[in-house]
């Protein structure tokens, strides 16, 4: 009796996920522009866009969890892709605000540039920006993944291996001659979709936009992840050589996992860019890929919902210490974390979920 009122609960927490991801979307509008400025629950812009940025964190926990929960991939280079996600919108906002003043970025005029980009002008349109980014982070995880996954590189190979990509790249991306900003990055970002990027309005609706992708991204995966394809990659995770002995092409599961995964990230990147005001080579640097490890592993891995939880509460209570007490923030930050990941093996979300059910069991 007590293993099903646990299952019961555990369910109805999974599922009440994604109203209170709408009920979040819903609200953050409705607390700038109807609450008053005196009332508790009144939300500021800088509010909202802290939440906006934590969705996209979120995203990224969650396109994580799907590998590495699911299939026993580590990977510690997924900020290559949100960097891909990142760039690509940088250039699509630089072509918006050269549209509007006709005056080139810094860094190109630095660089001695007389026009802008030929090639960058092919990301002049929102649609085709997105399309762009599905692609190119589809092409760069696949051709990765295939290399990496028929040559059989498992376990903490291929971690060290995507964490000296993401290292390599991000010194590549310091390099001025690359033409992309250099140390600098991009910024000077004027209107997306046509619309002022600094308004009140588009502000919130980059945070809502963030919240819904969050919520469809959720729902995608859990469906992917109970379907007969989830069940076949938790088995990879498992026992692998067995699979291979079944008949089964293992190295196809995961890359097609892999892929998945790469664009969420991607596409959470390119939420997240318009909501900073600016993309530069830390958007892929090895300390961000190793905090979403982090978010994931404090959250629970193998569960979905524990990837955004943890995302939610590391990032939520960094940005709320990096307030309140900047001098000794990263310490306090450093502790919660020991704390829980020595007590809660599983994770904060492996703490509440019903007994019985273990990360990845393919019964849920």
């Amino acid at each position: 009796m007590h293993a099903f009122a646990s299952k019961w609960v555990g369910e109805r927490l999974e599922a009440g996920l994604v109203p209170v991801l709408i009920l979040v979307a819903v609200y953050m509008p409705f607390a700038y522009f109807v609450v008053p400025e005196t009332n508790a629950l009144h939300l500021s812009l800088f509010g909202i866009n802290l939440i906006g940025q934590i969705m996209c964190f979120a995203l990224l926990a969650l396109a994580l969890d799907l590998v590495w929960g699911y299939a026993g991939i580590l990977s510690l280079g997924h900020g290559v892709f949100f960097g891909i996600g990142g760039y690509l919108m940088g250039i699509y906002l630089l072509n918006g605000a050269y549209a509007e003043t006709h005056v080139l970025p810094d860094f190109m005029q630095y660089m001695g540039a007389s026009d802008f980009p030929a090639a960058w002008k092919l990301l002049s349109r929102l649609d085709v920006t997105i399309v762009a980014t599905i692609i190119a982070s589809a092409l760069v995880a696949g051709v990765f993944g295939f290399v990496t996954f028929r040559s059989r590189i498992n376990g903490v190979y291929l971690s060290i291996i995507t964490q000296a990509l993401t290292y390599a790249l991000m010194l590549l991306l310091f390099i001025n001659d690359v033409g992309l900003g250099g140390n600098n990055g991009m910024t000077g970002f004027t209107r997306i979709a046509g619309f002022r990027l600094a308004s009140v309005p588009t502000q919130i609706g980059l945070a809502v936009s963030s919240c819904l992708l969050l919520v469809a991204a959720y729902a995608g995966a859990r469906f992917l992840a109970r379907s007969s394809f989830g069940r076949a990659l938790i088995a990879v995770r498992d026992d692998e050589p067995r699979m291979r002995f079944l008949g089964y092409r293992t190295h196809t599961v995961k890359l097609i996992a892999w892929c998945v995964s790469a664009v969420l990230a991607a596409l959470a990147g390119m939420l997240y860019v318009p909501q900073v005001g600016i993309v530069n080579p830390s958007i892929v640097s090895p300390q961000l890929s190793v905090e979403i490890a982090v978010w994931v592993a404090i959250g629970g891995r193998g569960t979905l919902i524990g990837a955004i939880v943890g995302a939610i509460l590391v990032n939520g209570l960094k940005f709320w210490l990096t307030a309140q007490a900047p001098a000794v923030w990263p310490f306090i930050l450093a502790g919660v974390t020991l704390v829980i990941v020595v007590y809660f093996s599983n994770g904060v979300w492996g703490a509440v979920k019903p007994a019985g059910r273990q990360r990845g069991d393919i019964s849920r």
